[in-house]
This record gives C-alpha cells, structure tokens and sequence, in this order.
C-alpha cells in the first residue's frame, strides 16, 4: 500500500495528538479509538515505495558487461567516523549495502564479506540488532560461490533492517537508509559510464557499449521520485531537506531530457548518449558526496 506525503503527516498528526492527549477511561468508545490507532500504525509498518533492491542496480550493471571499478565504492575503513552520527550511520548502511551488492556482482566475494564486517559494526552502533549478525556472516562464507544466494542475503539484511526501523517508529532513518542506498546505486552507474574512456573507440562504437549503462540510468528516473515522495513523509530536518533539495534538482535533470516526448517522436536515439547525463551525473555526484564525506 502507498500513501501520500499528505496521508502520512495526518497519520502522524494523529498519532501525535493521541499519545500525547489526556487519556479517557471507561468511554464506549475507547475501543474504537484503540482499533484506529492499531491501523494507523499498521498504515506507517506497511509503508513501501517502488525503489531497487541494494541488488538490482549492481546486477544491471554486471550485467551490461561493464567492468568493475573498485573506486566507485566507499572505503570501508570509513564507517568509523559514521558511528558519531545516527543520520549519516543510517545513510552509509545504505551506501555499503550497494557497495556489497556491487561486490558481488562482479564475484569479489571476500571484499563482499569485509563489508558485510563493517557494515555489522555500523548496524550496532544504530542498535539495529540481528540484521547483519553473526548468522549472516556465517551464511556468505557457506555461499561464497553462490552469488544469487549471497544476493538474497543482502537484500534479506537490509529488509530486516528497514522492518526493525518502522517497527520502532524510526522512520527516519529507515528512510535514509534506504535513500543512500539508491544514491550509491546511481553513482556507480554515472561514474562507470563518466570513467569510460573516451579515446578507447570511435563515437559510434564507444556509444553501442555504453548504451545499456544509459539505459540503466534512465530506467532510476521514477525511482526519483519515489524517493523524493518517502524523504517527504519524515521530519524535515537536516540531512532530509538538503537530500530533497538536491533529488528534486535531479528529477528537474531527468524531466529536462524529455524522454517521453522525445520516444513519442521516434527520436529515442538523441537520449541515449553520454552527453545528455552530464547535469545528472554533476548532482548525483554531489548527494554522494554530501552522504559519504
């Protein structure tokens, strides 16, 4: 079930209002006000947004045939200076949680697992119990050859993670979560295609392989804005507001392509080049840096 922005800070309204109003004993309809509430948190619990797995965009990626570029992922050995912080801790489980599935993808098994480590540690310190446990650890050694069941155990992780999350009315940085997650999944997508080098092959050539990495990127535009509209049902303090200002000039980068418009008139050929992901690229560049540093 999804729920507008609107919904869901009347939801919260209410839910606000009746925690934190006089209580009445004895009333008729003291159960009715008691099965209400029960929805209206059932309501915020079943929240879900149509945005990629930690996964899915590394698996389009791979693939593509695209070669891996171990400097497109976030040093490991910076989770430290995140476990200061409970918003950039919940954005970089997010980030990491990509970079696990890029690792994967591409069988780079052992780092993979390195990560997971980290990423534990970082779950600890957000007192997000049980999702990137000992159980987990075990479970990737056991697979270490099989990278759709590693997979499975990732996104498995970051599910009990967002689950954990909404269930303990901590919206935010489940949200969070979630979002650095997706910004890591399209910052290794621009930055393989912004990383390609451009004396290799003539145009033509150099565009046929970069073609289905555009196609990835532009497939992530809706998801945009589904990530726009959940930051949009949280508190609205930093890092919330800065991530919005800059996914909605992202959106603004998207809408400028006119990609429906441009298929429509069977020019689809004119979007599917480098160029035309030159702003995209500037402003995903610029919410990573904002995530990771």
């Amino acid at each position: 079930m999804k729920l507008t922005r609107y919904g869901i800070a009347l939801i919260l309204l209410a839910l606000g209002l009746w925690s934190c109003g006089p209580k009445k004993e004895n009333t008729d309809n003291s159960d009715e006000f008691k099965k209400a509430e029960e929805s209206l948190e059932d309501e915020i619990k079943d929240l879900e947004y149509n945005l990629p797995s930690p996964t899915e965009i590394p698996y389009l990626l791979q693939q593509t045939g695209a070669e891996f570029n171990q400097s497109l992922i976030n040093d490991k050995k910076k989770v430290d200076q995140y476990m200061t912080r409970n918003d950039k801790g919940a954005l970089n489980l997010g980030v990491y949680a990509s970079d696990i599935g890029y690792l994967i993808s591409y069988d780079k098994t052992q780092e993979a697992i390195d990560y997971v480590t980290a990423s534990k540690k970082l779950a600890n310190s957000l007192g997000v119990l049980g999702a990137f446990d000992q159980e987990i650890l075990k479970q990737f050694e056991a697979n270490i050859s099989k990278k759709d069941s590693l997979t499975e155990l990732v996104d498995k992780a970051v599910k009990q993670t967002e689950k954990y999350l909404k269930g303990d009315n901590r919206l935010k940085p489940a949200a969070l979560m979630i979002a650095g997650s997706f910004v890591e999944g399209l910052y290794i997508s621009t930055g393989l295609i912004k990383s390609y080098p451009k004396t290799l092959l003539k145009d033509d050539d150099r565009m046929l392989v970069l073609t289905p990495l555009i196609r990835v990127i532009l497939q992530q535009r809706q998801s945009v804005g589904e990530l726009v509209k959940m930051l949009g049902t949280v508190e609205q303090t930093e890092p919330v507001v800065g991530l919005l200002a800059n996914l909605n000039s992202l959106d603004a980068s998207y809408r400028a392509l006119n990609i429906e418009e441009k298929i429509k008139n069977n020019q689809a050929n004119e979007i599917l080049t480098d160029k035309n992901l030159a702003d995209i690229t500037k402003t995903v560049e610029a919410i990573r840096k904002s995530i990771v540093d």
